[in-house]
């Protein structure tokens, strides 16, 4: 794991904080970028699994875990965070990116291209969406920290206010029980929330290797978004992996991986 700080208001790194799977081989080692509200952590499965062909870097994006808090949240710099790590390691890797990671990686690809072998993008494009996920971020704000001592006790909160089970696991994992807060940065995340649901205009494209994988039963890369995509990617690749929704690696992780391992190594 990546060099952590200890501050009043969490734990931060100036580099984006990694959790590295494997030893560097042969291959490029691949990075991992999670989407929103998510961490490294998350990706630990799948990253151990992979990890067996090449290094595996799973960060925590900016204003997420462990990594550092700003009062800014675009893709461009995002994607200068992922580009630093990259050159950390070597200079050159495979990306995997998935929704707000899919697109932080996606704007890596068209700002640092020749620090990129082959990209793929989970169930995310480069568009715009309506919906918004400023209701996660009421909700979590909502929870009773004060009175949670087991994650358990979140969930219920969580539960009450209608969110899924699902996603209640998966936010509390961002939670520090502990220390009573949120490893989050909800004001900065929902300040910015416009930037996180758009995509920034790029004029130039990337010509390299992209895989754009999605959930068969996800509604976030439609057909009409491919003529968009190709501007960008002109040799996408377009696959689905069957009943899974946009938590695709969650959903399918044994799918996901075996379709991730077959491109990067095609």
């Amino acid at each position: 794991m990546g060099l952590v700080v200890s501050r009043p208001d969490g734990y931060h790194t100036k580099m984006l904080n990694t959790i590295i799977h494997g030893e560097p081989t042969a291959n490029p080692p691949l990075l991992i970028a999670h989407g929103l509200y998510g961490s490294a952590r998350n990706w630990g499965v799948i990253a151990r699994r992979l990890s067996d062909e090449r290094q595996v870097v799973a960060v925590d994006m900016r204003n997420h875990a462990y990594s550092q808090w700003t009062d800014h949240h675009s893709y461009p710099e995002l994607a200068d965070d992922l580009a630093e790590v990259i050159e950390h390691h070597g200079g050159h890797a495979d990306v995997v990116g998935h929704s707000m990671g899919g697109k932080a990686a996606m704007a890596l690809a068209l700002r640092h291209g020749q620090l990129l072998r082959k990209l793929v993008v989970a169930d995310i494009a480069p568009v715009s969406y309506s919906h918004s996920q400023l209701p996660f971020i009421a909700a979590m704000r909502a929870v009773d920290l004060s009175s949670v001592t087991r994650r358990s006790d979140a969930e219920q909160q969580l539960a009450d206010q209608g969110v899924e089970k699902a996603l209640q696991s998966f936010f509390t994992q961002s939670l520090d029980i502990k220390g009573k807060n949120w490893l989050l940065n909800l004001d900065v995340l929902a300040a910015e929330m416009p930037k996180i649901m758009g995509f920034p205009q790029f004029q130039e494209a990337w010509d390299g290797p992209v895989l754009f994988l999605s959930g068969g039963a996800s509604d976030y890369v439609l057909p009409e978004y491919r003529d968009t995509i190709r501007a960008l990617f002109p040799i996408a690749r377009f696959a689905k992996i069957p009943g899974a929704g946009h938590w695709l690696h969650a959903e399918k992780p044994r799918e996901f991986e075996a379709a991730v391992r077959a491109f990067l190594n095609a």
